[in-house]
């Protein structure tokens, strides 16, 4: 069991947990994952790890509700446990000096990115970070990511903050202007990081994308998370989740995301109708 330590709503729908784990708090590196699991019935999810601290033995996580489970993470408050929580999982994200590093995120996938930009900054990369998110009430930890950025852009779908438009607009605007890009890291949705990899490939910039199939047992054996990269199958537990986004099969991967659409409504439909009971 894994107590909750502390609990925050960042904004509508996107909550944030601190789990205490010493174990995965010492091992935990920049990229990599957790799963974890409410109950004895309920499925297993994958989080990224988002922050952790040795000294205090915590981790943090933030998700947004989306289905049952995420939702059913979403209503447990500090002093409640999870049942099951495994990690740090998945390869960790390749630090080193690369020079000048463009961050693009969206979504809660911005969330993602800070302990990634943290390891790269210390490094000595320049830090470039565009972030965006339909408005500006799902942008989340600005503060903590401008603070470890060199330059910041927000774009919003509806022009609410900063930049009216998609992320992929001003990036494309960034190379237009020449700015220096030695490598760029996109995490989001896959929609959002395969338009990046395309504006990337044209400026023949290496470009790595943290993939978010769907996934199980996380250690490679059930094959749900499998992806084509390069004309090769990976399984994003073990072999990623950060891979050349030149070589992704972005259609691919968009189609198995919709899989389960149709059993998640229906989960989701009778989560609430639970709910609904339950108060």
């Amino acid at each position: 069991m894994t107590p909750i330590t502390e609990k925050k709503e960042l904004s509508s729908g996107i909550k944030s947990l601190t789990l205490l784990s010493p174990l995965i708090s010492k091992k935990g590196k920049p990229g990599q994952f957790v799963v974890l699991r409410i109950s004895e019935e309920g499925e297993r999810i994958p989080l990224t790890i988002v922050d952790s601290n040795p000294d205090t033995g915590n981790i943090r996580i933030i998700f947004q509700e989306v289905g049952k489970t995420t939702k059913q993470l979403g209503q447990l408050n500090k002093g409640q446990e999870i049942l099951d929580l495994v990690g740090p999982l998945g390869l960790p994200s390749e630090i080193e000096n690369f020079g000048t590093v463009m961050i693009v995120a969206g979504g809660v996938g911005i969330a993602g990115t800070y302990p990634i930009i943290k390891a790269l900054k210390i490094k000595g990369n320049k830090i470039l970070t565009i972030l965006g998110a339909r408005k500006k009430d799902l942008l989340i930890m600005l503060e903590e990511i401008r603070s470890v950025s060199d330059e910041l852009f927000i774009t919003t779908d509806d022009g609410s903050s900063g930049r009216k438009g998609l992320v992929t607009d001003q990036l494309e605007e960034l190379f237009k202007k020449k700015v220096k890009i030695d490598k760029v890291i996109t995490i989001g949705p896959a929609i959002m990081m395969k338009a990046v990899a395309e504006i990337t490939k044209k400026y023949d910039v290496p470009t790595v994308a943290s993939l978010n199939p769907i996934m199980i047992d996380a250690t490679g054996m059930c094959g749900g998370c499998r992806v084509s990269v390069g004309g090769e199958t990976k399984f994003a537990c073990v072999d990623g989740p950060e891979f050349d986004a030149h070589k992704v099969d972005f259609n691919l991967l968009l189609t198995r995301l919709n899989v389960y659409k149709k059993q998640e409504q229906t989960s989701d439909h009778e989560c609430r109708l639970e709910n609904q009971l339950n108060e």
